[in-house]
C-alpha cells in the first residue's frame, strides 16, 4: 500500500467523500500526500488516488509556465482515461528561476544545488490545475507565487539537508517545513507553493458542477 493510499484511507474515515452526493466521484490523478492533505482542509477527500506516472521531463527550451500546464493536462488526461464518468482532478508544481526549471531533488546533491541556487533570491512558483468532468470536459487554471529566500549560510543548507524533507520536493525544498524559516517573503497562493491552489481548484470544482460538502450538511442532503 502506497503512503498516498494508506493517507487516503486514514482521512475517509473521518471526513465526507464525493460518492456520498449521488452520481459524482472524484479521483486524484497524483499520488502526493500534501495534495491530499490539502483538499482534506476543506474538507474534500477524493474517492479514489490513481497517479498518472508520466515522464516529467521538460520540453526542449519549454518554459516553466507552459510545462506546468503541460504536465497538469497530461496527468489528468491519462487518469480520465481510466476513470470514464468521473472528475479528474491533476496539478503539477514547477519551481522556476527566471527561465531555469528546478527539479524534484532526489539526492542530497540536487537539493543542496537548488538551495544554493535559490539563495538570497526571488523565485517563481507555477501551478497547473486541470480538473476533467465527467462528459470529458476539461477546465484549467494556471497560478503563480513568488518566493523570497533569506541568504543561507552552508551550515544552513546541510541542518536542513539533515532532515530528509527535501527529498521528492521541487526545488529541494518544503515551504510547509523546516524550510519555512528560510522565507523572507510569499507573493501569492501559499498553497500553491505547497502544492496546490485551493482558491482556483474549487473555483474548478464549482463551475464543473461539482458539490462541495458543507460542515453540518449530512451525507445526501441537498442533492438530487
Amino acid at each position: 500500500m502506497t503512503q498516498a493510499r494508506a493517507r487516503l484511507d486514514e482521512a475517509i474515515g473521518d471526513a465526507p467523500t464525493a460518492t456520498q452526493f449521488p452520481m459524482q466521484r472524484l479521483v486524484l490523478a497524483s499520488a502526493s500526500p500534501r495534495r491530499l492533505d490539502l483538499l482534506a482542509q476543506i474538507g474534500i477527500v477524493p474517492d479514489a488516488v490513481d497517479a498518472a506516472y508520466l515522464d516529467e521531463a521538460p520540453i526542449k527550451a519549454e518554459l516553466p509556465p507552459l510545462h506546468a500546464a503541460r504536465l497538469a493536462a497530461a496527468k489528468a488526461t491519462r487518469v480520465a482515461a481510466r476513470h470514464p464518468g468521473a472528475f479528474v482532478l491533476a496539478a503539477d508544481t514547477v519551481v522556476a528561476v527566471g527561465r531555469r526549471i528546478l527539479p524534484k531533488a532526489e539526492d542530497a546533491a540536487a537539493a543542496r544545488s537548488c538551495l544554493s541556487l535559490l539563495s538570497g533570491r526571488r523565485h517563481r512558483v507555477f501551478g497547473g490545475v486541470v480538473l476533467i468532468d465527467p462528459a470529458g470536459r476539461l477546465r484549467r487554471r494556471l497560478v503563480r507565487s513568488d518566493v523570497v529566500m533569506k541568504r543561507l549560510e552552508a551550515a544552513e543548507i546541510a541542518d536542513y539537508l539533515a532532515g530528509g524533507e527535501w527529498h521528492g520536493k521541487a526545488g529541494g525544498y518544503a515551504i510547509q517545513g523546516a524550510a519555512s524559516m528560510f522565507v523572507r517573503a510569499i507573493h501569492g497562493s501559499y498553497s500553491n507553493i505547497v502544492g496546490l491552489p485551493l482558491f482556483e481548484t474549487v473555483a474548478l470544482l464549482r463551475g464543473a458542477g461539482f458539490r462541495l460538502a458543507h460542515k453540518n450538511e449530512q451525507p445526501g442532503e441537498g442533492a438530487r
